[in-house]
């Protein structure tokens, strides 16, 4: 859990940068590009490609794919609908969707997810209640596709590890995590980047650097690193640490005028889901060992 609490330190700052000095100024294609390369760089030279299976390699990549290709695909565009505190709180569905994935792979429904899902929707709208337009609805949608595609590498990769090589040093193939990510970002950016929306400061290459270094590639691989050593539980609860850590830090730094009553109301009434989809969990799991005993 420790490594968990210090990437969500480390990327508490990363909302921020995106959503001040880099959305809607620069490509967000680009911006996805330069992190994925970068972090794949990192990765490159401890790469062993004879130390696991073909089929292993495809399911590593499989993970990268959908937990940085196409999540930071939705994530990036969901700045130019959304601010900073509304795109963090709109997160929060993430450890739901991690739960209800892992459900569906043991094959068991977990009912609470409907009922979770719904509140945490109506938080979303507490927040903007007098300002719900096409353009926020679309916002929050994106979201959402950013918070299936990530809880989906979480959950893969969880699985992987414990079902393939537990024992392995997971550096030596986190490579391929990366690589599976640049397969999807590259096609991306040559068909829909915008190659005049280049970053035009050295404040915006220097964030592109430190966001694609230390906060994908060292953030990514400490991040799902972490997860294979915590249940399925703890890895639900700790992706909502970043929450109140890159809204504090928001606030602090960047968005002073924030509308602090609504954020908590509507912060209220999801945090409500959580807990909510947290005693569903907890009543299946209590039934489960009694069935196991049984």
């Amino acid at each position: 859990m420790s490594i968990l609490v210090a990437v969500t330190l480390l990327w508490a700052f990363s909302f921020s940068l995106i959503g001040v000095y880099l959305a809607g100024q620069v490509d967000a294609w680009f911006s996805v590009l330069i992190r994925v390369s970068l972090a794949t760089l990192v990765f490159l030279p401890f790469l062993n490609p004879r130390q696991i299976e073909r089929k292993v390699i495809l399911q590593l990549m499989a993970c990268g794919a959908f937990q940085l290709g196409i999540m930071y695909g939705f994530y990036y565009q969901s700045f130019l609908y959304l601010s900073v505190p509304e795109v963090l709180l709109f997160t929060v569905m993430t450890p739901i969707y991690i739960t209800l994935l892992n459900d569906l792979i043991d094959r068991r429904l977990n009912v609470g997810f409907v009922i979770s899902a719904l509140l945490a929707v109506l938080g979303a709208v507490a927040i903007r209640y007098q300002g719900i337009d096409e353009g926020f609805l679309k916002g929050l949608l994106i979201v959402q596709g950013a918070n299936l595609c990530f809880a989906a590498g979480q959950v893969g990769y969880k699985r992987i590890i414990a079902k393939e090589r537990p024992d392995l040093p997971q550096r030596t193939v986190f490579g391929w995590f990366f690589i599976g990510a640049l397969i999807v970002v590259v096609p991306c950016f040559l068909l829909m980047g915008n190659t005049d929306k280049l970053p035009t400061t050295n404040l915006q290459w220097s964030i592109l650097v430190y966001l694609g270094v230390v906060a994908s590639g060292v953030g990514y691989f400490a991040w799902n690193k972490g997860a294979t050593l915590v249940n399925v539980g703890t890895l639900a609860i700790a992706n909502n640490l970043l929450i109140p850590a890159g809204i504090l830090v928001n606030v602090l730094f960047w968005n002073r005028d924030a509308d602090i009553l609504r954020l908590s109301i509507g912060a209220a009434i999801i945090l409500l889901a959580l807990v909510v989809n947290d005693k569903f969990n907890q009543r299946i799991q209590a039934r489960q060992k009694k069935m196991s005993h049984a």
